[in-house]
């Protein structure tokens, strides 16, 4: 496989985010994808922005307590949580879990402290809370944090969270002036060459088997749209926006997704789970002029409804799947924070319901706070 070599050192798969995840196409499939990209970069023309710019803050010098920056490892080791004898994928075997907890721990933690910091900036206009923000970012950039062999698929998807994360803090704080030119000739040719990574494991998994892909391929697409947008990398950011039309295309009719139904008690928490991504991806991709809501008549609008109408009345689920579901209320910031701005858009009883009830709407897979 050909390789690109960046001007920090770093490698990046050359065909990796530039090949298009899937190939199982009819030609107006690929017609109709042709106009959804390219269509909507002659409709948008110019840098890639976020839901953050243009907003700019007002600097502050209300203090921040940074964290110490951690030492993140070049090779993670990690692994899966869930019963090896459960084909759902929804017991939690505890000795795994206690391992997962050890060992992904330390790089979840950074993340949590990146995301953190970038609230409190957006919150309060702190110079000091973003410069914590790019001084952990600097520190896995300059130590090539992530960029190695992972261990398992876990490994994958907890690099990509954490990664994803800390690209969205990024764009909460890229307006601050608190990133030096030199800052960024390091921070992003490292982002770049994790996602290639993200991309190369996904396009793999796609070619052996294109039917196992679910959420994991949606939470990739945030980190791939996250880094597209701050390195302003058109092929990253539209392999995210692929992978978005792929989730939206797999809802079905009734606004739900079969592989995550197949998730046993916890096939509401993983519609939940599925349903945050593709709402961060259609409000990544609105400044850019994609409007993933309207793809496939609203279909993700079905989704989110039914998804969230399940938080209180899981009946429906508990039919479909044939068990009783694990429902946790009041519903954390993981269950609905990431619906905030998708009320503000399309508002719901329910939904807004939900929100009232939520002490805190951050969750740091999605960057921390969502877009206000």
């Amino acid at each position: 496989m050909v390789q690109r070599t960046l001007h920090s050192g770093y490698k990046v798969i050359q065909s990796g985010c530039m090949t298009p995840l899937f190939r199982r196409r009819s030609l107006a499939s690929v017609c109709i994808t042709v106009w959804f990209l390219f269509g909507a970069m002659i409709l948008h023309a110019g840098p890639l922005g976020s839901p953050w710019d243009g907003k700019p803050m007002k600097a502050t010098e209300t203090p921040y307590d940074c964290p110490a920056v951690a030492d993140l490892p070049v090779d993670f080791v990690t692994d899966g949580f869930y019963a090896d004898n459960d084909p759902t994928h929804s017991i939690v075997d505890p000795v795994k879990m206690k391992a997962y907890a050890e060992s992904s721990g330390p790089v979840k933690r950074d993340g949590d402290q990146v995301v953190a910091a970038a609230d409190a900036y957006r919150a309060t206009g702190s110079l000091a809370a973003a410069r914590c923000v790019i001084a952990h970012i600097e520190a896995n950039a300059r130590r090539h944090s992530l960029t190695g062999r992972m261990s398992s698929s876990q490994a994958y998807y907890v690099q990509g969270w954490v990664l994803g994360a800390e690209a969205i803090a990024y764009l909460k704080v890229r307006g601050s002036g608190a990133v030096s030119r030199e800052q960024e000739a390091v921070i992003l040719p490292w982002m770049k060459a994790v996602a290639a990574e993200t991309c190369e494991f996904y396009d793999a998994r796609e070619r052996k088997d294109p039917a196992s892909q679910n959420n994991h391929l949606y939470w990739a697409a945030v980190e791939l749209a996250a880094v597209g947008i701050a390195a302003d990398d058109r092929a990253d950011f539209d392999w995210a926006m692929r992978a978005a039309r792929e989730g939206i295309a797999a809802i079905r009719p009734d606004g739900t997704l079969p592989r995550e139904m197949a998730r046993g008690a916890r096939a509401l928490h993983y519609h939940l789970y599925a349903a945050a991504p593709l709402v961060m991806l259609a409000e990544l991709g609105m400044p850019n002029g994609i409007d993933i809501y309207s793809e496939r008549g609203g279909a993700l609008r079905h989704l989110v409804q039914v998804s969230t109408d399940g938080l209180l009345d899981p009946s429906p689920f508990e039919k479909a799947s044939g068990i009783k579901q694990e429902v946790r209320l009041p519903p954390t910031g993981e269950a609905i924070g990431w619906a905030t701005p998708y009320n503000r858009r399309f508002p719901s009883p329910t939904i807004a319901k939900l929100l009232g009830e939520c002490t805190n709407t951050a969750y740091m897979y999605l960057g921390g706070l969502p877009p206000g």
